[in-house]
């Protein structure tokens, strides 16, 4: 049975169509990515997926059980987490005191210290987040996201502002969470480098429609892709 199902997703801001009935459907442990041009419905997507899209058609179902319309809160009980396109961090706190006001907040009991070493913050754990790196910000925010220990994880693009080698980076670090957490992710992303080297099938929206699905082989030499995002974005 799929983690995340998805049916006949339609939202509507007045007279503008921005999800026209999308279907999507997510295996547990998969990485699926979420590709197309601006304005191509990703963004809004998730956010119906998430519960922060309301007023919309369709149906969601996690694990098998409906959460359609649910709020953004009581989605992530359920075990969805996401992550913005904008870091969500406290600028003051420092990056240990993130970390352990989010795992009491989930009634989590992980190790700090050993979140700190898989996300390669220790050296910054005790300086504020106003004092460290961008990229180290973007993975303070995936740990935060990861509190309590979600089962399905919403990124929206977390690559954005990350150099060449910190995507790579990135993008083992995704597939080390996969494996070792056991954790599906939906993945909204630019980066065509991170997408091809992490994702296990891609999903590619045009105007609010699924142009395309497959594996990254597929989607890849797929003309119609290649003709409406691939021919500029690759």
């Amino acid at each position: 049975m799929p983690i995340l199902e998805a049916k006949g997703i339609r939202k509507r801001y007045g007279g503008f169509t921005a999800l026209d009935g999308i279907d999507l459907s997510i295996e547990e442990g998969e990485i699926r990515a979420l590709i197309g041009p601006n304005g191509s419905g990703k963004s809004t997507l998730i956010d119906v997926l998430s519960g922060r899209g309301k007023q919309f058609e369709g149906e969601v179902r996690l694990n098998g059980s409906a959460i359609t319309g649910l709020a953004s809160w009581a989605c992530r009980m359920k075990g969805l987490s996401r992550s913005f396109q904008t870091t969500s961090v406290f600028p003051a706190l420092s990056v240990r005191t993130q970390l352990e006001l989010a795992a009491h907040k989930a009634e989590e009991g992980s190790d700090i210290d050993e979140t700190l070493v898989e996300f390669g913050l220790e050296a910054v754990a005790e300086r504020p987040a106003q004092d460290i790196s961008y990229g180290d910000l973007r993975r303070l925010d995936l740990a935060l996201a990861l509190s309590g220990r979600p089962r399905l994880l919403l990124l929206d693009e977390p690559a954005a502002g990350l150099s060449f080698d910190e995507s790579i980076k990135l993008a083992q670090a995704l597939r080390d969470l996969a494996t070792r957490r056991r954790v599906t992710i939906l993945l909204v992303e630019h980066d065509m480098e991170l997408v091809f080297a992490v994702a296990d099938a891609i999903t590619v929206l045009q105007l609010g429609r699924v142009l395309a699905e497959g594996k990254p082989a597929e989607v890849r030499v797929n003309p119609e892709v290649v003709r409406a995002y691939l021919g500029s974005a690759a």
